[in-house]
Order: structure tokens, then C-alpha cells, then sequence
């Protein structure tokens, strides 16, 4: 098989094709989230906080400087804020992922416990042998 058309079968599995999609949407997801967090949860917290917005929260470990034009300096500062605004948004996707993982099993839960009906030759052969042990002899 020559390299080609073993990458085009690989690639042309349900598995990839699959996990291509779940990486688009998940990335779609991501940006809902995002939005969710930096425009509908924080500012009411901030709002609690005393009108704090975390994504400003910085601790500066050096000031930029720009008294020299040839010469600047950027800041240097530990974004703990960022953080906190990424750590929100981390617990809000794995809690919809945890609830869609749970409805999930919660499914295939139920579809397992179906109770299936024999094939019809299993009846028949179970009603024969029932007969020949209730016949007299």
C-alpha cells in the first residue's frame, strides 16, 4: 500500500472524521464559554468585589519604562487575574462536559436495560422442549 493511499485511509476513518468535528465544535464551544464568563459572570462579581475586574488583576514585577524611545522597556507583571478568568471558564466546560458524559450514560443506561424478546426460533424450540417434558409416557 503506498503511503498515500494508506493516509488517505486513515484519515477517511469514521474515528478521525469524528474526532475533527468534536475538535471544531469544541473550540465553538470554547468561545461561548469564554464570552460567557468575561461578559456574564464576571462583571457581577467584579460588581460584588467592589467594582474588581479580575482580567486587570496583575502583580507588577517591573514597570515598563518609556523615558528612553530607543531603549523600551515593557512590563513585567504575573497576570493573576487572566488566570482566575481561564480557571472559571475551565469549571464551567468540564461541568457541561460532565453533564453531557452523564445524560449519555443515563441513555445507553436505559437501552441496556430494554428487556429484547428471544428470536423466534429460541421460543419455538423452548415450547417444544416444554412439551416433551409434560408428555406421559
Amino acid at each position: 500500500m503506498s503511503m498515500l493511499s494508506e493516509f488517505k485511509a486513515f484519515a477517511m476513518r469514521g474515528n478521525v472524521i469524528d474526532l475533527a468535528v468534536g475538535v471544531v465544535i469544541g473550540g465553538a464551544f470554547g468561545k461561548i464559554v469564554t464570552s460567557l464568563v468575561d461578559q456574564i459572570i464576571m462583571p457581577p462579581i467584579g460588581w460584588l468585589t467592589g467594582g474588581i475586574d479580575f482580567s486587570d488583576l496583575k502583580w507588577v514585577l517591573r514597570p515598563a519604562d518609556a523615558t528612553n524611545p530607543a531603549h523600551k522597556i515593557a512590563e513585567v507583571a504575573i497576570q493573576y487575574g487572566a488566570f482566575i478568568n481561564t480557571l472559571i471558564q475551565f469549571l464551567i466546560i468540564a461541568f457541561a462536559i460532565f453533564m453531557v458524559v452523564k445524560g449519555i450514560n443515563r441513555l445507553s443506561r436505559k437501552q441496556e436495560q430494554a428487556p429484547t424478546e428471544p428470536p423466534a426460533d429460541v421460543v419455538l424450540l423452548t415450547e417444544i422442549r416444554d412439551l416433551l417434558k409434560n408428555r406421559q409416557p
